[in-house]
């Protein structure tokens, strides 16, 4: 005579046979999910409670769970049940005070709040506000400068010189010029620390000055070819030399395209005068405030960080050395510009418009609050 409570009758289709064996074998399913299935399979085949926990290892309680669980709800009652968990200790009420007050306040004294004293006026923990603060995007401890050009002719330079990095015109070169100017030769006071495993190079904060120099460079956007001059001062003079050593550079039957800047020394008579003569030179000037559209400004940020920032020089001469010794192991590898006028332009649009809704709004909560 059986005893004890009936066993459910358990029948699987094919489709499910072939579902649980895959789950039973397959590695990167959750264990406790194949533990399950294994259980199922064996009661299937026919083996009673005792004989399944005995053969897995578990409790015949556990083999009576789940072999119930699947005859009521079939596949999907081995997934776990969802659980309600800890209840919800902050409310939306409060998490919306901590966004209102951090965006449209700042504590007694300060320009900014941090997580403590967010915590104690709003009698939250810390780690809590922090928590918030990550969820809506929230970095009151950090800040960033920009600066828009106000150049009447702005859209129409963006245009010019993005198409000619993007679709340079035949049988010419396009050179970035521009100059690095006042490198200094630095010294450390005391001998730097090489890095070893576990410790970052060390070197003194103070430093001693001998001298600085120039770095004129020219840039072909093409090719990644650079003309490079180094000089001790920055006049006319220098940059028209630098321009007979770019014009020595580019074959003959070329016109040259030439990307630079609006500093005084591009425009002095003698450089008007210079370009007068060689009808071949074309100069496309950017924006006032615009140095990021000359592709030369990344070969200078490459030198600074590759040569000149972690260096020690103990001379000009040694800091003209190591400029050259740079630029002449190099490769000849071309920045190339992916982003055209018309995305420039729709970004900038979309950052000045933001900036005036936001100086707007400033302004509305300022005059209420009587400032």
């Amino acid at each position: 005579m059986s005893r004890g409570r009936p066993k459910s009758t358990l029948v699987l289709s094919d489709d499910e046979r072939a579902v649980l064996a895959r789950l039973a074998r397959r590695g990167t399913v959750a264990q406790r999910t194949a533990l399950r299935a294994k259980i199922v399979l064996a009661a299937a085949a026919g083996a009673d409670n005792k004989a399944v926990a005995a053969e897995l290892r578990v409790r015949p309680q556990t083999v009576g769970k789940w072999r119930q669980r699947f005859v009521e709800h079939r596949l999907d009652g081995l997934l776990d049940e969802p659980r309600c968990g800890a209840p919800r200790t902050v409310t939306d009420e409060q998490v919306e005070d901590v966004v209102v007050r951090t965006l449209e306040s700042t504590p007694a004294g300060c320009t900014h709040w941090s997580t403590r004293q967010l915590a104690k006026a709003c009698g939250l923990g810390r780690t809590t506000i922090g928590r918030i603060w990550q969820a809506f995007g929230l970095k009151p401890h950090r800040t960033e400068t920009f600066k828009l050009s106000p150049d009447p002719q702005f859209v129409e330079k963006v245009r010019d010189i993005v198409g000619l990095y993007m679709s340079p015109p035949a049988n010419a070169v396009v050179m970035c010029v521009d100059e690095k100017s006042q490198i200094q030769a630095l010294d450390r006071t005391r001998p730097t620390v090489p890095v070893s495993p576990g410790q970052a190079e060390r070197r003194t904060h103070d430093y001693v000055r001998h001298g600085t120099t120039s770095l004129f460079a020219a840039l072909d956007a093409a090719t990644g070819a650079v003309v490079s001059q180094l000089h001790r001062r920055h006049r006319s003079a220098e940059f028209r030399t630098f321009l007979d050593a770019v014009d020595d550079a580019v074959p003959a039957g070329l016109d040259v395209h030439v990307v630079m800047d609006n500093y005084g020394t591009h425009k002095t008579p003698l450089i008007r005068d210079w370009l007068a003569k060689r009808p071949r030179f074309h100069v496309h000037f950017t924006p006032t405030y615009s140095s990021w559209l000359n592709l030369v400004e990344r070969l200078f940020a490459e030198l600074t960080g590759r040569c000149v920032r972690r260096g020690s020089h103990r001379s000009t001469e040694a800091l003209e050395a190591a400029i050259r010794a740079y630029l002449a192991v190099r490769p000849n590898k071309p920045f190339i510009w992916t982003k055209t006028a018309d995305d420039i332009l729709a970004s900038i649009k979309r950052f000045a418009t933001r900036t005036l809704n936001n100086h707007s709004v400033f302004n509305q909560r300022t005059s209420r609050s009587g400032h």
